[in-house]
């Protein structure tokens, strides 16, 4: 068996083929042959070559390989019916298949015998065992290991003894064996039984863990005397990551340490240790060594601790387990707890957050929890909420305490295993006292945390009903019900909202007017209902915006499109439209715009699909295309009574778009909203849809693109001088969409940010690393990027040539306009969000 971290030597003893990709003088890639004389040397490949991949889920598609780069550890391949090619990291392939042969004569008949012939051609058995415990298997004639991963040479057949080349990515690689195993030659010539060969597997397993640290610590803890003292060791032992533990052990190697950590600063909600046993690079018995040895933490036999009570008492038994994190002991403020993965920031964070105690977490073996949680809170927990079904409780005076919240989880828990325990299993009722109250803190918890949507999903069988929050744009676990209460959640929620509760093989939707459960709390919902699969249904609670709309001011335009803004929706006719992919506050925006100009003079109706913001002083008008009440209908219903603003929610057709700018010409003000990527493409989208040029120039005002981004949190914000190098990278951003001959001086430019958001004569890089107000993740509430572009002479007379949107791009960059990016960027240097939210949101 060879192992992937140790490089072999280049068969023909020349340079490696991956030194002479990139970096020398040749252009391609040298790839490699069998190491025997009757083969050529290493081929460079200058041109596609026809081959065959396989993919992570051991999918084929054949294609061409037009090139293979060392360097960026990449091949760029082309699959008809594609036109363009595309690059695949090496992470993303299992293989490439050249499928042109290397080709060689026969050998001659008397040369097979002869042990000192040159020509020698051996066939050798291969087995390969990628990440995820995948395996291929086949017959090699040579074969070549190096940085790059593993070359292979199968035969065309077994009389030719021409070859393919085979390239593994080392990426994808677990281990791989070349020719007959030690163990099965030793068996071939009777020299062990059977039976040895097993029990030396058995102990050389052993050994192989032990010499890569994958055994915990021999004795385990079993007192508090012990554990305490062993804490006290831990707090002197130096700081070590986890990457640089599991780097010592030899578990992980340098480049899969990099790629886990690139993904990890995408996503922060993982640990990296959890997110290296998600891709399959070490196991978790693995990952608790690298705790055990190199960071210190205490292993503490839970099934044979001495608990104590009072620890207990303090986590609700339902946070516990969803969390998995079984109390200790309580000492000075700290509750010491056991986890299988004491690095879970996110949950240690929310124990620290309930309890209200400082948290040291300590390791404990795998798969000891789920039996030592549910029978240390039979014993020491309290008793669960007392329930009673008379009371279905439409209105209540809700608990805001974290630990209602749980407690109320926990009664849930506790009913259903005392069901699962009854042989006749039955579902609970809709009525049910604990998820009626369960139902109302939930919404009430949602609207206390600002998120925007609540996802119920539900699952066949078994598995647990599991509840999301949407809050900042990112979806995140809030609890998980077990399966007896799916179709009484469902049925619930549908009786708040007046759903027929019998019907669930079509989608329905539906409005919660909460001040009828909860008295003291005027929210509204938005319902959507959505049949899924086995005959269950997903339900989506939207918590619509509050009653008063933002002022305009307060949506976070730049000043220069503020006053653009202002001057354009006060205009006694013409078009303004916002536009945006869905959930980028497009309502919002316009609603905030009508406030403006809300004035006892203005006659304003709105037709919008569905009603969310609500404001005094608007005619407003719920749309609903089942009945043949759409858009355009409301909107010629409109022009027969008397407006002066129209806003119109959505422009979807062609009949709406010539209705509206019909309007728009005949002395109206006309807001609507569009789903486009940019201000200039709404333009040829409209002329795409048959508008006439010269009526659509003459009606449209403005238009304002914009996307939501995470604000970065105010609370964690750190600053420090902006790098050189990274104040230039910004400045190649933002001046990179101006044409070659209109681009503005880097010096200028630099001057103006130091001058506007500079602070001693220097620019700042802001950073929030997470705090418990961001729950950890440096980022809460959103802003908005804008790019807004008025309409003037040299615009109108564009539109009315039916120009190309870039060139409508570059004239109204010419005039002033900032585009999302550059708007984007500026908010970077004002510290109100980040690079790589502004990156994710907004075209280059």
């Amino acid at each position: 068996m060879n192992d992937p971290s140790q490089p072999l030597e280049w068969p023909h003893g020349n340079a490696d083929p991956a030194a002479a990709g990139p970096g020398a003088a040749v252009s391609g890639f040298l790839w490699p042959n069998p190491p025997y004389a009757a083969y050529p040397e290493a081929q460079l490949q200058r041109g596609s070559e026809a081959c065959e991949i396989l993919g992570l889920n051991n999918s084929r598609s054949s294609g061409q390989l037009l090139a293979l780069d060392a360097a960026d550890r990449t091949i760029r391949i082309n699959v008809p019916p594609a036109r363009n090619s595309m690059p695949l990291k090496f992470s993303q392939f299992r293989a490439v298949k050249v499928l042109a042969p290397v080709t060689v004569p026969p050998r001659d008949a008397d040369d097979h015998a002869s042990p000192l012939s040159l020509d020698q051609r051996p066939r050798t058995p291969f087995r390969v065992v990628f990440a995820g415990g995948d395996e291929l298997k086949g017959v090699t004639i040579g074969h070549h290991h190096d940085k790059l991963g593993l070359f292979l040479f199968p035969p065309l057949s077994e009389s030719d003894d021409s070859v393919r080349r085979v390239f593994i990515p080392r990426e994808v690689l677990t281990h791989f064996e070349i020719g007959e195993r030690i163990g099965d030659l030793l068996l071939k010539d009777q020299l062990v039984t059977p039976e040895q060969l097993s029990a030396a597997a058995v102990e050389q397993t052993g050994l192989r863990q032990r010499r890569v640290g994958d055994i915990l610590v021999e004795q385990h803890i079993v007192t508090a005397d012990q554990l305490l003292r062993a804490i006290e060791q831990q707090a002197k032992m130096p700081m070590v990551r986890i990457g640089e533990a599991l780097l010592a052990l030899d578990l992980v190697s340098p480049e899969q340490l990099e790629t886990a950590l690139a993904q990890q600063r995408d996503d922060r909600s993982v640990p990296l240790g959890e997110l290296l046993v998600r891709k399959g690079v070490i196991s978790r018995g693995q990952l608790q060594s690298a705790l055990a040895r190199k960071m210190g933490y205490p292993i503490v036999d839970v099934e044979k601790f001495a608990i104590e009570p009072d620890a207990v008492r303090k986590l609700p038994h339902a946070v516990a387990k969803r969390l998995e994190v079984l109390p200790l002991v309580l000492r000075d403020g700290r509750l010491i707890v056991a986890m299988e993965d004491p690095t879970r920031r996110d949950a240690l964070d929310e124990v620290e957050f309930i309890t209200q105690l400082k948290v040291v977490p300590t390791l404990t073996k795998l798969g000891t929890l789920q039996f030592a949680i549910p029978s240390t809170f039979d014993r020491y927990g309290a008793d669960a909420l007392p329930r009673s079904n008379t009371d279905p409780l439409p209105d209540f005076t809700p608990d805001f305490t974290l630990e209602s919240s749980n407690k109320l989880i926990e009664s849930l828990e506790r009913d259903s295993s005392e069901r699962h325990s009854k042989e006749d299993e039955s579902a609970i009722e809709q009525s049910d006292n604990s998820l009626v109250r369960l139902i109302n803190s939930m919404i009430i918890e949602a609207h206390g945390q600002g998120v925007s949507d609540i996802h119920v999903e539900t699952y066949p069988g078994r598995e647990k009903l599991k509840i999301r929050f949407r809050r900042d744009g990112q979806l995140q676990p809030y609890l998980e019900l077990p399966h007896t209460y799916r179709n009484a959640m469902i049925a619930r929620i549908k009786i708040m909202c007046d759903l027929d509760i019998s019907e669930r093989r079509k989608p329905q939707d539906g409005k919660i007017n909460f001040a009828k459960f909860s008295s003291q709390h005027k929210l509204e919902l938005r319902v959507a209902t959505i049949p899924t699969s086995n005959g269950l249904e997903d339900v989506v609670m939207r918590i619509l915006a509050s009653s008063k709309p933002l002022p305009l001011d307060g949506i976070g335009l730049s000043p220069a499109n503020l006053d653009a803004l202002k001057t354009a929706v006060a205009r006694p006719y013409g078009m303004v439209l916002c536009v945006g992919p869905t959930g980028s506050g497009k309502t919002t925006t316009l609603h905030s715009a009508m406030a403006h100009i809300n004035t006892p003079d203005r006659k304003i109706w709105t037709a919008e699909d569905p009603i969310e913001i609500t404001q005094a002083g608007l005619r407003q008008v719920q749309v609903n295309p089942r009945i043949d009440w759409t858009f355009a209908k409301a909107l010629r219903a409109f022009l027969r009574a008397d407006p002066d603003v129209i806003m119109v929610g959505e422009i979807r057709d062609q009949e709406t778009a010539e209705i509206a700018i019909e309007a728009s010409l005949t002395g109206h003000m006309v807001m609507s909203t569009l789903h486009t990527n940019s201000a200039a493409e709404t333009i040829t989208r409209l002329l795409d849809m048959g508008m006439d040029p010269f009526n659509f120039a003459d009606s449209l005002l403005a238009v304002l693109a914009q996307r939501l981004v995470r604000r970065s949190c105010g609370s964690c914000r750190t600053s420090e001088p902006l790098q050189e190098t990274e104040l230039q990278e910004l400045l190649e951003d933002y001046l990179h969409v101006f044409p070659a001959d209109a681009r503005p001086s880097k010096l200028t430019l630099m001057a103006d940010w130091i001058k506007s958001h500079g602070q001693g004569g220097r620019l700042m890089k802001y950073h929030s690393p997470g705090c418990t107000a961001c729950g950890g993740s440096g980022y809460k509430g959103r802003a908005g990027l804008h790019e807004l572009l008025t309409v003037s002479k040299d615009i109108r007379r564009l539109i009315q040539t039916g120009a190309r949107a870039e060139e409508i791009h570059h004239a109204g960059l010419a005039e002033g306009m900032r585009s999302l990016r550059q708007d984007g960027i500026i908010k970077v240097l004002q510290g109100i969000t980040t690079l790589a939210e502004v990156h994710a949101t907004s075209n280059a």
